[in-house]
């Protein structure tokens, strides 16, 4: 009987190895083909405007950024977590070097939460078990800071309301003197 008893265990054992390694043959295949994914980027692509677009070709380090943003667009997640420390290094950069011209609390706010997302993504990468889900999320946060940041420098360039008032006060004034003119001219004619 005592034998009988070891001979199930043993059977019982050797069952669970053997339905452990299809589990984790099974994940692996999952990872595999997760890994192949490509991103889902839903937002829109944001456009710089002329102002902001004439001092960001002037900086290196956004261009740079911009491409590999761009590249993201078309990555598969394996492909985004073999380059996750160079997009972290270029985010470093593009951080560390903003031009006198475009420096802000606002943009520089935005260029922090741009240079996190690549860290973050840097070390999820780094991960012994990496979730392609985590990884994948994460890359299409660090595209929507990105437009986010466009958007700041976008808004760098656009006038004031004030400025905007003062616009519209010289031209209802030329319309008025113009309206003076067509007024006094046809009272002489």
């Amino acid at each position: 009987m005592k034998k009988l008893c070891i001979l199930f265990l043993l059977i019982g054992s050797f069952a669970c190895k053997k339905e452990q390694k299809s589990t984790v043959q099974s994940d692996n295949l999952m990872n595999t083909e997760a890994f192949q994914q490509k991103l889902e980027i839903k937002e829109q692509n944001i456009a710089l405007a002329s102002d902001a677009r004439t001092y960001a070709l002037e900086w290196v380090a956004y261009i740079t950024a911009q491409n590999e943003i761009e590249r993201l667009e078309k990555a598969s997640v394996g492909e985004i977590a073999q380059n996750s420390k160079a997009i972290a290094q270029i985010m470093t950069s593009l951080k560390n070097s903003v031009p006198d011209s475009l420096q802000s609390i606002s943009v520089n706010a935005r260029l922090n939460v741009v240079n996190t997302k690549a860290q973050l993504l840097e070390q999820l990468a780094a991960r012994r078990k990496k979730d392609p889900r985590l990884i994948a999320q994460t890359a299409e946060e660090l595209h929507l800071e990105f437009s986010n940041l466009k958007i700041q420098l976008n808004e760098l360039f656009l006038e004031t309301l004030e400025d905007f008032e003062k616009e519209l006060d010289e031209f209802e004034r030329e319309e008025q003197e113009l309206f003076e003119r067509d007024s006094l001219d046809s009272i002489s004619n």
